[in-house]
């Protein structure tokens, strides 16, 4: 099948998706944003720049799992297995993914995919090389080929190697792949914080 066609049921497919998984969670939602006002003080969503499709600056959402301001505290935009900025209801939001689910809503909106690269932060781009740049050629996803080869564990590099090889090596059956293996990385909570308990930026 021509890709461009392919491209355009895998929009369709993401529209239609996050719409229908949106409406079933939505108790869910108000049940996690009850628990987030409840244990701290702050908002129920964490919004932050993240560069999708073309280079294109999108305001990405997450549930809070940090006390409000965090980032101008102790290892800033950098995170650990222990950071004492994590609240009690976001460690286990953290655990097993649950603060991501927001990001459906930037799926329905078109600036996410359920599959693709994870976006990446605005300096972090800056710094890409020509063929680092194809990562940019997709919209970001929930999941993606990186993230089910290791997340956390491997480093920026090769998690940016990992992308482009999925865009290069892009198809539907790719994708379908990469959702079947996202629930045993989760579960597993293989790979959620990196060598030695920390989150880097980047190498």
């Amino acid at each position: 099948m021509n890709k461009m066609i392919q491209l355009g049921i895998k929009h369709i497919i993401d529209f239609l998706i996050s719409f229908v998984v949106l409406i079933i969670l939505l108790p869910v939602f108000i049940v996690i944003a009850l628990l987030i006002k409840l244990s701290s003080k702050g908002p129920v969503f964490f919004t932050a720049e993240r560069v999708g499709k073309n280079n294109k600056i999108f305001k990405a959402y997450k549930f809070r799992t940090m006390v409000d301001n965090a980032i101008n505290m102790g290892m800033g935009i950098e995170t650990a297995e222990n950071d004492p900025r994590i609240t009690g209801v976001g460690k286990i939001l953290r655990t097993f993914s649950l603060d991501e689910l927001p990001q459906l809503i930037n799926v329905l909106k078109g600036q996410m995919s359920l599959i693709g690269p994870r976006p990446a932060l605005v300096h972090q781009v800056d710094q890409y090389t020509e063929e680092e740049k194809k990562r940019l050629v997709m919209r970001p996803g929930l999941t993606g080929w990186a993230q089910v080869n290791g997340r956390n564990l491997i480093s920026w590099k090769e998690r940016i190697k990992l992308d482009v090889w999925y865009i290069n090596n892009w198809s539907l059956w790719f994708d379908l792949k990469v959702l079947f293996m996202t629930p045993k990385v989760v579960l597993s909570k293989e790979g959620l914080y990196g060598e030695g308990g920390v989150v880097k930026d980047y190498e």
